[in-house]
């Protein structure tokens, strides 16, 4: 198990540093010792093997012990986002029936209506840190449970994966094998928890002595100042999404800020593009090894490929790679037969990387979780369509269904659908997926509205409470009908495309010099072609990493440091202007 892992590294390097976190850290004793002291006190409260537990905390050190305490008590977390809408907190809760939640004092008010146990790690630190230091006996074997994560689901809800520890173990071992680096390390974390990613991350270092640093949400959030701690820090390796990867790639380029220590770059979540910025990203960087890793929330990593040579010599969209360890992949038709090579086929994997299933979701678990016709256990069905290369390296060639991939973050078109269905001013709503010239991928919302009255700025509160941000559309098109196939089904290639200009805001053009300049910025980096000043940044398709290109931009247009939640509090070019003249 992931904890014994980590025990038997303890051994090794007790007084070595384990966790950074601004002005703290802790030694692999000390880090153990306190998570032990919580293990104990988890156990006393019931939590055994496969009790799920909740951990609803801020990037802190104690998140860390929060998770390594649940494992060590035998238990499987379930990460809460503290940025989640309250609904979507609400359902995770009642849906996985939670019996225990970790959380912080300040978090309390998010979790009022909860009726389970409520642990705070910061109030509560005096009566944990009564309980034995010693390693608790947790039970647990690679069958059962390290952690439930939610992701989005079709039916208008989001699933729960049920991760299993064998996958976890066989993965942490395997990059343990095949990373440059064998032993210590600076790791930067930075996914969050509640992303399969970050359990990576975070034990793939804890288990080879290397120390994770952990950052704040707002340094994560203004990927300039990410760059610089990345810098300043000397940090060796990140697991970062293709956008993150290409937004930090641009920013050292603009700035002439090259992590030199950088010794792997990890990506995965998304088709790794290797754009001119990537190339000389890693062109500049010659001791740093750049992987692609895929694997779907249910199976977490299962193939990788090391890019070797010159950068100049890279495909542009790198294959996904070869299969890791005991796993194994199969691209098969729709008759579960296998494809040759070079034929596009549905990919299905196999082996020790599979989770146990979806929580509470028997029938979903059974279509998804197959027989495996050509060996022992069980087949995953992933929905993504790949094909083999004559090499032997499988290629991917994007999904078979609604589900996509935006800046990392999957998300089931089917699910924004549904919950904007339940308005009761909208007769039918269909999302969909549009690239600007840019190559950014947008959430285009097409509503038949009841009411002429409903408007973009209403249909945004309305998911706003119920979906978290990533997955609320950019633009909302109101249309008399859907257009439709001659078959009935909705045509989604004949839906218009979206015009600039929000239909509730009448268009009011710059007047002042800093408007013009700041319209100019935004037409840059959203790809539109008129911005008024009252127009929504976000509501123009951007979003938190546009928002860090925006304060790159300011930055250079009027040498003032802006704070990146300004663009949050001040998203007109009205509002933003007057927090700009605050600081000239």
């Amino acid at each position: 198990c992931i904890h014994q892992i980590f025990e038997e590294q303890v051994e090794k390097t007790p007084e070595a540093v384990a966790l950074v976190f601004e002005e703290s850290e802790l030694t692999y004793r000390q880090l153990n010792n306190k998570a032990n002291q919580l293990a104990h006190y988890l156990q006393e409260k019931g939590v055994k093997t496969d009790t799920l537990v909740g951990i609803c905390v801020e990037r802190s050190l104690e998140m860390i012990i929060g998770l390594l305490g649940i494992l060590k008590a035998g238990g499987a977390y379930i990460p809460i986002d503290t940025d989640y809408p309250q609904q979507r907190i609400e359902f995770m809760l009642a849906d996985s029936q939670t019996p225990i939640i970790l959380t912080q004092q300040s978090l309390l008010d998010r979790l009022d209506f909860y009726q389970g146990q409520t642990i705070c790690l910061d109030t509560d630190k005096e009566t944990i840190s009564t309980h034995n230091q010693s390693n608790p006996n947790s039970g647990t074997s690679g069958d059962n449970l390290a952690y439930v994560i939610y992701t989005s689901g079709s039916t208008g809800k989001p699933k729960g994966v049920a991760m299993k520890q064998l996958p976890l173990t066989n993965l942490i071992c395997w990059q343990r094998e095949n990373s440059k680096i064998k032993t210590g390390g600076k790791t930067l974390q930075f996914t969050s928890i509640s992303f399969d990613v970050s359990c990576q991350e975070i034990f793939s270092t804890l288990c080879i002595g290397g120390i994770l640093m952990l950052i704040s949400q707002e340094k994560r959030q203004d990927l300039l100042s990410l760059l610089r701690f990345v810098v300043e820090t000397k940090i060796e390796r990140i697991f970062l999404p293709f956008i993150g990867l290409q937004q930090i790639a641009e920013l050292a380029q603009s700035y002439d800020l090259y992590p030199g220590n950088l010794r792997e770059i990890i990506t995965a979540g998304e088709q790794l593009q290797i754009t001119p910025s990537i190339n000389k990203l890693l062109t500049e960087l010659t001791n740093c090894t750049l992987y692609n890793q895929y694997g779907p929330t249910e199976t977490h990593v299962v193939t990788a490929l090391s890019l070797q040579g010159e950068p100049d010599t890279w495909p542009i969209l790198p294959p996904i790679g070869y299969p890791i360890a005991n796993s194994q992949i199969y691209i098969l038709d729709e008759n579960l037969q296998p494809v040759p090579n070079l034929v596009r086929g549905e990919l299905y994997i196999g082996g020790d990387g599979l989770a146990r299933g979806y929580l509470n979701r028997p029938e979903l678990t059974q279509a998804k979780f197959i027989p495996n016709p050509y060996g022992e256990g069980r087949l995953y069905k992933t929905g993504d369509n790949a094909r083999y290369l004559p090499d032997g390296k499988i290629e991917f060639l994007g999904r078979i269904d609604n589900q996509v991939k935006i800046r990392g973050f999957r998300i089931e078109l089917g699910e924004i659908e549904s919950v904007l269905s339940t308005h009761p001013q909208i007769e039918q709503t269909v999302v969909i997926v549009r690239e600007n010239d840019l190559g950014d991928k947008r959430l285009i919302a097409y509503v038949v509205s009841k009411e002429e009255s409903l408007n973009t700025q209403v249909l945004r509160s309305y998911l706003k409470a119920q979906l978290p941000e990533y997955m609320i559309p950019s633009t909302f098109v109101f249309l008399e009908s859907l257009p439709l196939t001659p078959s009935g089904k909705i045509d989604r290639k004949s839906l218009p495309v979206p015009e600039n200009q929000p239909k509730d805001e009448e268009y009011i053009a710059p007047i002042t010099p800093t408007q013009e300049l700041l319209a100019n910025i935004w037409q840059e980096i959203l790809g539109v072609a008129q911005v008024g000043i009252n127009n929504n940044f976000f509501e123009l398709g951007g979003h938190s990493l546009k928002a860090t290109q925006l304060i790159s931009r300011i930055r250079q247009a009027f040498e003032i440091e802006v704070p990146l939640r300004t663009v949050f509090e001040s998203p007109t070019i009205v509002e933003l202007e007057a927090s700009i003249s605050k600081l000239i």
